[in-house]
């Protein structure tokens, strides 16, 4: 079992920055893909990043594209989304997930999943 908690979410205005960052404990040994997903109210879930074990792979959304990016430092067991230029459409709980793979991850087949934060931003 890996256990994934989300934090640095919060409130900050139109062309703000954020990093969240994903914790993970439990069975860290294993070499699992990471990824963030966000859902807002009334919307399905969609994905955002995801970054390979090794952190030499890294995919972005199109609709983040340019302004978010995907890191991770294993050694501390610890994924970030840093996340520039917000808009409030970026308004949205996030969600991290650990994988077999960045391509399991993009299609929504994560095997754990965080809690979420939540990211809003005002206008």
């Amino acid at each position: 079992q890996v256990q994934l908690v989300e934090s640095g979410g919060g409130l900050v205005q139109a062309g703000g920055s954020l990093r969240l960052s994903c914790a993970a404990s439990g069975r860290t040994d294993t070499s699992y893909a990471m990824g963030w997903f966000r859902q807002a109210p009334g919307k399905e879930r969609e994905f955002i990043a995801t970054i390979s074990w090794s952190g030499f792979y890294t995919y972005i959304a199109d609709s983040v594209k340019g302004r978010f990016t995907i890191s991770r430092d294993n050694a501390k067991n610890t994924v970030y989304l840093q996340m520039h230029s917000l808009k409030p459409e970026d308004t949205a709980v996030y969600y991290c997930a650990a994988g077999r793979s960045s391509t399991s991850i993009r299609r929504f087949k994560s095997d754990y999943w965080g809690q979420g934060t939540q990211v809003t931003v005002t206008s």
